[in-house]
Parts: C-alpha cells; sequence; structure tokens
C-alpha cells in the first residue's frame, strides 16, 4: 500500500515518488538522503519494509529522554531515521553512531554483507534537519523553550512531529502550535503516552461513564514549580553550542546545572529555572492533568478557576471545574485539609503520574505499570501489582506512526496536548502571582488580569519566533 504523503513536490510541480527521489540524490551524490549500504531489508526482503513505504524520521534533541525515544524508533521496521540534532558534539555524534550500529546489526542478522551502514547525519543546527525534503518526520525532544519553535518549524517544514511534554513553555504558544499544525495539514502526538496506556485508558472510561457517580475531587501528585535563579558564569565547552542550546529563551551566561555535557545523567536537569521549565508542574504534574482532563471530558476545556496556597484559602494547588468538580496538587490526604474518601488510607501515596477520582459513589486510583485499584472494589475489579518505575510505553509512538499513513488524528493531538499543558501553565501562574486566578477556558484569557494575562506569553530572543 503506498503511503498518503510517499511523495516530494519540486519547484516543476511535477511529483516525485520517494524511490525516484532518492535515486536522484544518489546519482548526485547526495549523502543527505541516502544510505551507503543497501540491505536486504532495505529492499523489502525477509519481512521487511521497503524504503519507498517506510517514514523517515529525524530527530531534534538527544538528551536522557531522546535517548529512549530513538531506542524505541529504531525498533520500528516501518520508520527509519536518517538524521540526529543536538547542539552538544559528543551526544550528536553519539546518536549518530547508535543509529547506524543498530542498522548495520540488523542488517548482518538477515545475513546482509558489505560493510557498515552510514546513513545518518548529524546536525548542530535544526533548521538544517527540517530543511530536508527526504525527511517525513520529526521527533523533538529537546528542553521546553525549543518544543514551539521546532515544532513550528518542522510543521511549516511538511513534516509530522512528535513533541515531548510539556508541548510548549507557555499557554500562547500552544494555541499557535495548534494554528499551524491544522493549517498544514500535519500529524502531531504529544508525548503524553498515558493515553496509549491500558490502565489509564481503563480508569478514564469507568470515570466518564459514571462508574463513581459525579466527580467530587481528583488528586494528582508531583506540586511546585520553580522561581528564579542566578548562578555564577562558567566557560562555555568547546563543544557545546551554547547559543543555540539557548535559542529563544533569554540570554544566561553558561553553567553546568543548566546543561550536563556528554552524557546526560538527568532527564531535565534545567527545570528548576524558569527561563527554561515550570518545576514539577510542567516536568512531571502535566502527565496528571492529561489524565484528568481525559477522565472528565474535557479535553476541549478546562478549569475556570485556580487557587494558589499562597492564599491561604487552599491547603495545595486547587483548581475548579464549571462542574464544581475540584483538581488538587498533592502527595497524600490528610482528614481536616482534604476530602479523605470513605475505604482509603491516609498513608497511601498518590501514584506518581497518576491520579485519584472521587466520586460520590466511590473512587478510583490509577498509575503507571498497570496499576489500577477502586473503593468499592467491584467497580474495577482486584487491583493487579504495584506500580514501579515509568517504563516506556512503545504503542503511543506507533500509534503516531499508523496515524501519518492514515492522516488520522493521535491519541494525543496537539489541540489535546495543549489544553492539558494549559492547566500546568495556570498552576505555575497562580504561583508565580499568589493569587486566586478566573479563566476563561473559550477564550484562553484571565478575565480582566492584565498582569496575569501577559504571563500567557514570553518575549523570543531574536531571531526566534512562531
Amino acid at each position: 500500500m503506498t503511503r498518503p504523503r510517499d511523495t516530494d513536490r519540486r519547484d516543476t510541480g511535477r511529483r516525485i515518488t520517494r524511490r525516484q527521489a532518492l535515486k536522484l540524490a544518489a546519482a548526485a551524490g547526495g549523502a543527505l538522503a541516502a544510505p551507503l549500504l543497501v540491505r536486504p531489508a532495505a529492499l523489502g526482503l525477509g519481512g521487511a519494509v521497503a524504503p519507498s513505504e517506510r517514514i523517515t524520521l529525524g530527530f531534534i534533541g538527544i538528551g536522557r529522554m531522546g535517548q529512549g525515544h530513538l531506542r524505541c524508533f529504531l525498533g520500528y521496521p516501518e520508520a527509519q531515521v536518517v538524521a540526529v540534532c543536538d547542539v552538544d558534539r559528543w551526544r550528536r555524534q553519539d546518536a549518530k553512531e547508535a543509529v547506524e550500529r543498530t542498522y548495520t546489526q540488523a542488517s548482518a542478522a538477515q545475513g546482509a554483507s558489505g560493510g557498515a551502514y552510514a546513513g545518518c547525519a548529524a546536525y548542530a543546527d535544526l533548521r538544517e534537519l527540517v530543511a530536508r525534503g527526504d525527511i517525513d518526520a520529526a521527533v523533538v525532544v529537546t528542553g521546553d523553550r525549543w518544543h514551539a519553535q521546532a515544532s513550528v518549524l518542522a510543521a511549516k517544514a511538511g513534516k509530522d512531529v512528535y513533541c515531548e511534554k510539556p508541548m510548549t513553555l507557555t499557554i500562547r504558544e500552544g494555541r499557535a502550535m495548534t494554528d499551524v499544525v491544522r493549517r498544514y495539514g500535519r500529524v502531531f502526538q504529544t508525548g503524553l503516552q498515558q493515553r496509549s496506556t491500558p490502565e489509564f485508558q481503563r480508569a478514564s472510561e469507568l470515570v466518564r461513564s459514571g462508574r463513581i457517580g459525579r466527580v467530587k475531587v481528583v488528586y494528582v501528585g508531583f506540586p511546585g514549580t520553580c522561581g528564579d535563579v542566578n548562578l555564577p558564569p562558567e566557560p562555555v565547552p568547546e563543544s557545546l553550542d551554547w547559543d543555540l542550546w539557548l535559542g529563544p529563551a533569554p540570554w544566561r551566561p553558561f553553567n553546568n546545572r543548566f546543561h550536563q555535557l556528554g552524557p546526560p545523567r538527568d532527564v531535565v536537569p534545567w527545570h528548576f529555572c524558569p527561563d527554561f521549565g515550570g518545576g514539577n508542574l510542567t516536568s512531571n504534574a502535566v502527565h496528571a492533568f492529561d489524565v484528568v482532563q481525559w477522565g472528565l471530558g474535557m479535553d476541549e476545556s478546562g478549569p475556570v478557576e485556580v487557587i494558589p496556597p499562597e492564599t491561604g484559602e487552599v491547603p495545595c494547588l486547587t483548581y475548579r471545574y464549571a462542574s464544581g468538580t475540584l483538581l488538587q496538587v498533592t502527595w497524600k490526604l490528610e482528614q481536616g485539609k482534604h476530602l479523605v474518601p470513605a475505604g482509603w488510607d491516609p498513608s497511601t501515596t498518590i501514584q506518581n503520574f497518576g491520579a485519584l477520582y472521587v466520586g460520590e459513589e466511590g473512587w478510583i486510583h490509577v498509575g503507571r505499570e498497570g496499576y489500577l485499584r477502586s473503593h468499592p472494589e467491584a467497580i474495577v475489579g482486584r487491583g493487579e501489582g504495584e506500580a514501579g518505575g515509568g517504563r516506556p510505553v512503545p504503542s503511543h509512538h506507533h500509534n503516531w506512526l499508523e496515524c501519518i499513513r492514515s492522516r488520522a488524528r493521535t491519541a494525543c493531538d496537539v489541540a489535546v496536548g495543549h489544553r492539558s499543558t494549559t492547566v500546568s501553565h495556570l498552576g505555575c501562574i497562580a504561583h508565580w502571582t499568589g493569587r486566586a486566578l478566573q479563566w476563561d477556558p473559550v477564550q484562553e484569557e484571565f478575565p480582566g488580569d492584565d498582569e496575569a494575562n501577559r504571563l500567557r506569553s514570553r518575549a523570543y530572543r531574536e531571531p526566534w519566533g512562531i
């Protein structure tokens, strides 16, 4: 079956197939497009996917999360990684070698001979990667400050996009990304992978179908945002393009706490600085906020009020939906501070990235690794296993690849990702202002509040903008 996008537009208006484009590039010495080794798998032998049917990928950002995504996509025969990009020389070279080593080993396992695969290009500047006409889709795994910029550049260049969470650094970026993705007809997946996880799918379905009655409150973990920092300047490593690392963010001198040179040790080492992230609310709680939005049927809307604990009115960050349902961010429930439902052990910690839905007729507690409990137990049946460390959810990637072929909406499309990420930003803005804020989810503004409205967007450092 021919993919809907398996063509390339030239200035002449003549449409040529990807196979023809690769042949032309090879004839012209086009190292950008064609591998140096043609393997049986590349020809579609042994049950593999032929090159004209494969989705070509470019990776932008190869930090801790980027490495994980890269390993996952390298396991899909219907996709081929042809380019990687990172401002850290070690990381882009390591990624390039990992791609070529993986494809060489796969070729050898199928009995091919003729040398090593050497068809993955490496870039420091993402603009060079998105300019390539032979790349179908981009995987954006940079820091938050780059998500909107990279995704918009890729979409305008005709690439479908997989963008890590949080989708944006500001509320306005989410609206702009949604508009661009729709205008250019791109397939977009947000890295809120619990949409593709069975335990969360079931929990959301049970809540929406009324199994626990009207939802009174939902609890999630990972409270806290970040405040300004002032780190001492350090010499910029020769192997790092610091100006490109900052990109659209305000200028700050290099400090190794912002970027761990070479092999990444942490997922988001820079999220303590508001120029680059929003702390726990955007780095971690966004997963749970997406679950809440989903379970409450709010994919096209959101809360109408957010109250920070700085006001003294609430024990923890609290959101209110138009239905009256509350969303509170806390690790544990305390009598006298929170609504502790019947059957709940106060020593229980809210599951990482999960949610506790409390309704008038019971509760459902969901988390990763198959964790799903309820009271009464009959709502979901006996719980199975305990939640462990974060696991990859490859079906989320596969959903994106399938939608690239079908041009259908993904499990967590750009508009859905924008709405869920907005919940994180609302919490940050409430903390930063220290005030209870009213929110209009239709107009996406704080009615009559100029100070809060200014925090919906940020100025970009030239020459960047969306």
